[in-house]
């Protein structure tokens, strides 16, 4: 069974509100009728980090995000992978904002997920920083799932 990280983005989509917003409606939606129809078919994945961020802003939807992740198996952010993160900022090839995202990769990478999970077109799903985040895992002995 193929393994998927579920990054923040899914979650948050999955149990906002609907939106006013036409391309973030279209997101939600398809969000929801993956994670009812197609969730099975995948061992789900999220790490501590997604719980954290989860549990930010508005306690309501705080609280739908951390009852959607129950469940899931929950990988650990250690200090190798901060360090990695640190590593893959250092280098630019993503913001310091974005540390989060860069835990996002090496977690999904060390536990050799198959495919990460996101709405993040930004920073994980950028076509144009992939191939930089693929070459960085490569260069540590790692691979960077699917996005």
């Amino acid at each position: 069974m193929e393994t998927i990280y579920i990054e923040t983005t899914v979650v948050s989509y999955l149990v906002a509100n609907p939106s006013g917003d036409s391309i973030l409606a279209a997101h939600q939606q398809l969000t929801r009728q993956w994670w009812q129809d197609e969730r099975q078919r995948y061992e789900c994945v999220t790490a501590s980090e997604v719980l954290e961020e989860a549990r930010m802003g508005d306690a309501e939807m705080s609280r739908r995000r951390i009852e959607a992740l129950a469940g899931l198996t929950i990988l650990k952010v250690d200090e190798l992978a901060r360090k990695l993160a640190r590593a893959l900022l250092a280098e630019r090839l993503l913001p310091p904002a974005a540390a989060s995202d860069a835990i996002h990769a090496v977690v999904a990478a060390q536990s050799r997920v198959n495919i990460l999970l996101t709405w993040n077109c930004q920073h994980l799903a950028n076509p144009h920083l992939l191939p930089k985040l693929r070459m960085f895992m490569a260069a540590h002995g790692l691979v960077l799932p699917e996005v």
